[in-house]
């Protein structure tokens, strides 16, 4: 199974914006406006995780009554194909 990680912090930074945050991806110069989960997603995945296990890390500090595991293995391809994962 495929296993992601956050991008290392010196290539990101990461700041809050009212409902919103913006993430710069230091490599390719671009900033990302990001919601809900993304910001949330890239604090959890300080080790190398799995979909599964990103799920279950998720759900112990989020109430996710509507958590969909292919979902998230989507966003996750989504935040690799920008550069702010990494697929391992």
């Amino acid at each position: 199974m495929m296993r992601y990680k956050v991008a290392p912090r010196e290539a990101l930074r990461v700041v809050p914006l009212d409902a919103l945050t913006l993430v710069y991806h230091r490599a390719s110069g671009i900033t990302h406006i990001v919601d809900a989960p993304v910001p949330e997603i890239l604090e959890a995945l300080t080790e190398p995780l799995d979909a599964d296990d990103l799920l279950a890390k998720l759900s112990e500090t989020f109430d996710l009554a509507d958590a969909d595991p292919a979902a998230l293995a989507a966003r996750l391809d989504e935040l690799a194909a920008v550069g702010l994962v990494e697929r391992l």
